[in-house]
């Protein structure tokens, strides 16, 4: 019996870190956002979360980098600046 809760105290913490680990890569690098956009006309190239719901996004389009503003229930376009003018 005292086996059985020796190896309960070393085995949950060891599988709620595991769990814990996982989620918060899951967040970090969240599926879709980094591989993969290469050959699109669109490309997510930075995301940033703010609060519980809402992230600040730039994206590339045409040529163009556009911050959006995206949350639950809407996405807004914050600014539009030219990437030439960025490194100046």
């Amino acid at each position: 019996m005292i086996w059985y809760f020796v190896k309960l105290l070393i085995l949950l913490p060891l599988v709620g870190g595991m769990a814990f680990g996982a989620l918060w890569l899951w967040r970090k690098y969240q599926p879709g956002m980094m591989a993969g956009q290469n050959d699109r006309s669109l490309k997510v190239l930075e995301a940033l979360p703010m609060g519980t719901f809402g992230k600040l996004a730039v994206v590339e389009f045409e040529g163009k980098k556009i911050l959006l503003s995206v949350t639950r229930g809407r996405i807004e376009k914050i600014a539009e600046g030219d990437p030439y003018r960025a490194g100046r």
